[in-house]
């Protein structure tokens, strides 16, 4: 009744919440263990009322865990949950390190940090929460996958909800989750390959970095397939480079050849031409996976000598730009001569 008359005068939210956290706390001190669960049900009813950016996050947390062990009531545990949910993007690894509850082989709490992530996505939604909220719970969800992804109990349903959980475009880079991924399928080297490929689907290898498709082209934990689609997405990204017209609109309007143009910039003719053609061999599946991951290796390195000509080919271009620069400016500095 206090809270709430504290409520109708609209006092600082923030110090009632502080207020309910301290009752709950000195409490539990001094109750019998039975009365705790209606203390805890009190509390949590009384900061729903609240304006959730007022309540601490890592208090709510603290509640939780505390509360663990009791049989709260169902309503109130999902009240618990959504205030959680709503502020996901402050909280912490070690807070969602929640432990199963009995009965479940899971070493942490999955389907907790599932509901977190709904209750997130609805409250704060992809639409409503902004991207940097968006990629601050991104970063800790695949701290957390990364985290159970070594449980040999963790099913791969369980793992592929936690990774296609947040939309694509909470994440920047999908390194993070490829290294998750690869430790999964470690700890899990008895999946077939339908669901190891299932669960490198999630991947968007645009979002890999060159040393992870190196890395992924080479690992044999990985499905052929899913290390031919982190090839072809890096050969994509090196034919739109080559492409861009910034780099290249002088390249193309020069009157000099390719050849020419080549031996300006200290390239050999073959560098040259490997500038404009991304020679890709068709690749027989049907061949055994030793030989494709041979193939997909020759071919990294002709994408990677690739992306040093088009870096020389770059810088040489910049130089040559900005010497014409200065010479048309000192020409125009130039005194008219006296007829």
């Amino acid at each position: 009744m206090l809270v709430k008359a504290m409520v109708s005068r609209k006092l600082d939210h923030v110090i009632i919440s502080r207020f309910l956290f301290y009752y709950q706390k000195s409490k539990f001190y001094t109750v019998k263990s039975d009365t705790k669960p209606t203390i805890a049900e009190t509390v949590i009813e009384m900061l729903y009322m609240l304006d959730q950016s007022c309540v601490s996050c890592k208090s709510l947390f603290g509640i939780l865990r505390v509360s663990l062990n009791f049989n709260l009531n169902r309503s109130i545990r999902n009240k618990l949950e959504n205030m959680i949910g709503s502020q996901l993007d402050q909280a912490t690894l070690d807070n969602l390190l929640v432990p199963s509850p009995q009965g479940i082989n899971y070493l942490y709490d999955v389907n907790l940090v599932l509901r977190f992530l709904k209750s997130f996505l609805r409250d704060g939604g992809t639409c409503q929460a902004s991207p940097i909220r968006l990629r601050k719970v991104s970063g800790l969800i695949d701290l957390y996958i990364a985290e159970v992804a070594p449980d040999p109990c963790l099913k791969p349903s369980k793992f592929l909800a936690l990774a296609i959980a947040l939309p694509d475009s909470a994440r920047d880079s999908y390194d993070e989750l490829y290294h998750a991924i690869d430790m999964y399928l470690q700890v899990h080297a008895g999946l077939s390959e339908d669901k190891k490929m299932k669960i490198c689907c999630v991947l968007n290898y645009e979002k890999l970095s060159a040393e992870t498709c190196i890395h992924l082209s080479k690992n044999t934990k990985f499905p052929s397939k899913s290390a031919v689609q982190a090839l072809v997405s890096q050969q994509s990204k090196l034919k739109k480079l080559l492409q861009t017209p910034n780099n290249f609109n002088s390249h193309a309007t020069s009157p000099y050849s390719a050849t020419t143009e080549a031996k300006n910039w200290g390239l050999r003719k073959d560098d040259a031409n490997e500038q404009h053609v991304l020679y890709a061999g068709k690749l027989d599946l049907s061949t055994d996976n030793e030989k494709l991951r041979a193939h997909l290796q020759g071919m990294q390195c002709r994408v990677m000598e690739l992306e040093k000509v088009c870096k020389k080919m770059q810088s040489q271009m910049a130089k040559f730009t900005k010497s014409k620069a200065s010479s048309h400016s000192h020409t125009r500095s130039l005194p008219k001569l006296c007829s």
